[in-house]
């Protein structure tokens, strides 16, 4: 196992959310959340465009496609959860660290395609939903959908229980109105049985299922997981760990399945309400809301564009966090988390409005299918990793995957891979066939499908033919310093902020030189990670660790030199943390150091010394 991984083996980390609770029930409540949150992305508007797909076309059949991705998904997610428990790294970290920088770039090249994928997904049902019950046009329900970006924002600010709070109210909505939809639908009991064996009734049902199996195992969820599993503080030893395993196992268990019904109970809903009544051709949401007045009478249609909203507002949340977690695991890069969400929403609103303008609504069932495959397609560069980093010995050590758990994961993945390389073969071979200048892509699709594919090649093999060289793994706030510190007197309790970069030397320097030996400091640090700005102090992440390290380190070298020093670590927004910190101390002097970046570096990276200075009751000092 690597230096990391033998560090937390060998500590606690004392938490009242896990640690001290007694009993199982107490234990599995203290656990659970982390796959809960993940499974909301499971019960997307993607997932119904792609489960009324199949059940119109193919009524029951396509309902053990359902079951073999839930399956697949539990497994997958089971082996994600593991990774972030046992390494302290999320997959996009953990891949950073086993890959070259280049691959690296385009594996998050590919995630951020994956996600912006999935936000469409989200921002065309949105749009469809307020169209199904307010009859607006989908061109203004699509510029609508940017508002929930602020709503996510809002909730944020009130942490992480009421976010969970929510997302409950608007899951348990969901599953309200489609138990209410398959008592309307009477569906045929058999025939539902006889759908749970396999079977394949044409290519055009090779394309349903491809899309439900990336609609269900999505991977960004894998992103997502290996880093929420990390917000509850565990006992590090190997029992410690073990436990987290198994209770993250059965929140896993209960969050994988209660998606698993949704859909099945919208596909069986499709088979039941079109399929049977020799409505074959319904792919477009509009058309199912439609039809399910004439067929199920007035109160299923209200219900199920109700349930649609409810879907597209809570699984919002899974992009968003995705992308922070993927472009600060891959590059190493923070960005104000406001930004972060606005740019991903914006990838997803130009294509919806390109496609809904130029080619009408009717296209924007296709277009969400679609949408579904391309996630399909990015999973394997996200599952070979995954599979890889937990079946490393050193890395993982007992925690690594049995020789069972590999052959199942390795079978997957060869499923996935499979049926996506026959996609795509199939697919552009029906361009190129079709088009009247198939030298377009000869010289474009084929040479991007054909890089990775080589990309996908070594990904496969790279950790199989040779250790790949582990670098050190350094949280976004890279290593403290060495310090050079003088000192006068004055004040007699002093707040300093670090960031471990060059300038905490100035801002330590004139923090003594304000108070010297005789006064008390404080060293204040704000860890800004997606999973610190959701879970607050119950985050326990690389990061989180990393940075614990380094304050301690600060505080071991200036209390040699004979200085009395404190540390305080705060957790998410650092304009409003650290002037809780600074008020609670009855400090009498804040010291803070300024980057320097001005105009469009604020705008990206965000500001903090105007907010601070205006929140705090005491003298600020900025030090450049």
């Amino acid at each position: 196992m690597s230096k990391q991984s033998e560090k937390s083996l060998s500590e606690v980390h004392s938490s009242v959310d896990t640690i001290n609770k007694s009993g199982f029930w107490k234990k599995l409540f203290a656990f659970l959340g982390p796959a809960y949150l993940v499974s909301v992305g499971y019960m997307d508007p993607g997932n119904w465009a792609t489960d009324i797909a199949g059940g119109s076309q193919f009524g029951y059949k396509l309902l053990w496609v359902l079951l073999m991705s839930n399956l697949m998904a539990l497994l997958l997610q089971s082996l994600s959860a593991k990774l972030g428990l046992v390494r302290g790294l999320d997959l996009a970290q953990a891949s950073r660290q086993a890959y070259p920088r280049a691959i690296n770039f385009f594996n998050w090249l590919l995630a951020e395609i994956a996600i912006a994928a999935c936000d469409l997904a989200e921002v065309i049902g949105m749009a469809i939903g307020l169209q199904l019950l307010f009859n607006l046009p989908l061109l203004a329900g699509v510029s609508i959908s940017v508002a929930d970006t602020i709503l996510l924002l809002v909730l944020q600010r009130y942490g992480m229980r009421k976010m969970e709070a929510f997302i409950l109210a608007l899951v348990t909505t969901i599953g309200v109105a489609f138990i209410a939809e398959l008592i309307f639908a009477k569906p045929d009991g058999m025939e539902m049985v006889k759908g749970f064996i396999p079977s394949m009734p044409s290519n055009s049902a090779l394309y349903i299922a491809i899309g439900i199996i990336g609609a269900t195992v999505m991977p960004h969820n894998l992103y997502l997981h290996s880093s929420l599993v990390q917000t509850r503080k565990i006992n590090r030893s190997l029992a410690g760990i073990k436990e987290a395993i198994k209770f993250n196992f059965i929140d896993t268990f209960i969050a994988l399945n209660m998606a698993l019904f949704v859909n099945a109970a919208i596909l069986i809903l499709a088979a039941a309400a079109f399929y049977t009544t020799g409505h074959n051709e319904v792919s477009e949401i509009q058309d199912a809301h439609r039809l399910l007045s004439n067929i199920l009478g007035s109160t299923a249609p209200t219900l199920f564009a109700i349930a649609l909203i409810a879907a597209g507002q809570s699984s919002t949340l899974t992009g968003t966090l995705s992308g922070q977690i993927v472009m600060e695991g891959y590059l190493n890069l923070r960005i104000q988390p406001w930004l972060r969400r606005l740019i991903t929403r914006f990838i997803a609103i130009i294509p919806a409005f390109l496609v809904i303008y130029f080619l009408g609504e009717d296209a924007t069932g296709e277009l969400l299918i679609l949408s579904q495959v391309i996630l399909s397609l990015q999973l394997g560069f996200a599952v070979i990793p995954l599979i890889h980093l937990t079946s490393n010995k050193k890395q993982m050590g007992v925690f690594a995957n049995k020789l069972w758990v590999k052959i199942l994961a390795w079978f997957i993945a060869g499923i996935i891979v499979i049926l996506n390389a026959k996609l795509v073969v199939e697919t552009i071979t029906n361009w190129i066939s079709n088009s009247r200048n198939p030298m377009v892509y000869y010289l474009t699709i084929v040479p991007m499908v054909i890089a990775a594919g080589f990309l996908l090649i070594y990904i496969i093999i790279a950790p199989i033919i040779k250790n790949v060289k582990q670098k050190a793994s350094h949280a976004p706030d890279d290593l403290p310093s060495d310090l050079n510190i003088t000192d006068t007197n004055k004040y007699k309790r002093i707040a300093i902020t670090v960031d471990f970069s060059l300038s905490d030397s100035k801002a330590i320097s004139n923090a003594f030189s304000q108070g010297g030996k005789n006064a008390e400091y404080i060293l204040i640090h704000i860890v800004e990670t997606a999973g610190a700005r959701m879970m607050g102090h119950e985050i326990d992440d690389l990061e989180t660790v990393s940075d614990k390290s380094n304050l301690e380190k600060y505080r071991s070298d200036l209390t040699e030199k004979g200085y009395s020093v404190q540390t305080k670590l705060g957790f998410g927004n650092a304009k409003k943390s650290i002037p809780e910190i600074v008020n609670n101390c009855d400090c009498d002097l804040l010291v803070m150091g300024a980057h320097g970046h001005r105009a469009f570096k604020d705008f990206l990276f965000g500001t903090t010394l105007d907010e601070v200075r205006h929140n705090v009751k005491v003298p600020v000092l900025i030090v450049k």
